[in-house]
């Protein structure tokens, strides 16, 4: 990761995205360019805000990478890293991933949020505010708005699991053209995922998304197994069955409510490399990846 981290280091253009601004921030292939999604004022989910920001780091895929990939052109999404809900795991969950997808004709915004230490709502909004952002922007990003998706990684598959499960189609009138729109992915990809805050889960996330001693109401409320519905987007999972610190039942509950509303829905059951899938390479690594784009691919194709 050495080489990409200097590749990002060197290429990564920092602005502040005005949020309140008509015009899409402008974003050239192959310069990966970070944004100010709150403009350094983030809301707590309280009425309040702090001096605070969550950031998106959007790549676009260049003319060669999308006519290589014609059936992902237009596609586009939100990676979550982990890291527990104490930390984000930027480098190997995050802008790895990016050049991935890129290479494979994909927009991707690499999400950098906000640590909750038990506020609940914090990642969330950011998570929703980070949709928005894509979907306010998608045609002069060359995004098509019906092919944005989210991926995550372990807390951070909580948080695109929660984005999933837990949205809006945005508010008509409201003065920000960023909350127009709906703030629902079009598809989840979630790789070794937590998705209960009850028992099976992972502790430490849960502690650092609900705090000390959360109440059963808001242990229901982020156990998204528990929050499927039949407007939840289309997802694929993937987890080994030998990962200890989130146990792959997490990705089999979540699996199982999706399937008892027909959402369409793929669960790959990686044989072995725990959590973090061997360091993020070999063989179960490479599997998701391939397995993951071939879903995303017949799913685009469906909605032809």
């Amino acid at each position: 990761m050495k080489t990409l981290a200097t590749f990002l280091s060197a290429s990564i253009v920092v602005s502040s995205f005005q949020a309140q601004a008509q015009h899409a921030p402008t974003i050239k292939p192959g310069n990966p360019t970070r944004l100010s999604l709150w403009d350094g004022q983030a809301p707590l989910g309280n009425g309040k805000s702090e001096n605070a920001d969550a950031w998106l780091t959007v790549s676009l895929p260049s003319a060669e990478q999308l006519a290589n990939n014609p059936g992902l052109n237009g596609a586009a999404a939100v990676i979550c890293p982990g890291g527990g809900y104490g930390a984000v795991v930027v480098e190997p969950e995050g802008h790895g991933i990016a050049k991935w997808l890129n290479n494979h004709g994909v927009a991707e915004a690499v999400l950098e949020y906000r640590l909750p230490a038990g506020r609940h709502e914090v990642p969330l909004l950011d998570a929703q505010r980070a949709l928005r952002t894509v979907r306010v922007n998608a045609r002069d990003w060359g995004i098509e708005p019906e092919r944005i998706g989210i991926v995550g990684f372990s807390a951070g598959g909580h948080l695109a699991s929660t984005a999933g499960t837990h949205f809006d189609g945005g508010s008509a009138d409201a003065k920000n053209p960023v909350d127009r729109v709906s703030c629902r992915p079009d598809f989840m990809i979630l790789v070794y995922p937590v998705i209960t805050m009850g028992p099976g889960g992972h502790a430490g996330s849960t502690k650092n998304l609900l705090g000390d001693s959360p109440s059963a109401k808001l242990i229901e409320e982020f156990s998204n197994e528990k929050r499927v519905s039949d407007r939840t987007p289309p997802a694929f999972l993937a987890h080994a069955q030998n990962d200890e610190p989130v146990p792959p039942s997490n990705s089999q509950a979540f699996f199982d409510a999706l399937q008892s509303h027909d959402i369409a829905s793929e669960y790959l059951k990686l044989p072995s490399g725990g959590h973090g899938l061997d360091g993020y390479m070999g063989p179960m690594w490479d599997a998701w990846q391939t397995n993951s784009l071939l879903w995303l691919q017949l799913l685009l194709d469906a909605d032809k």
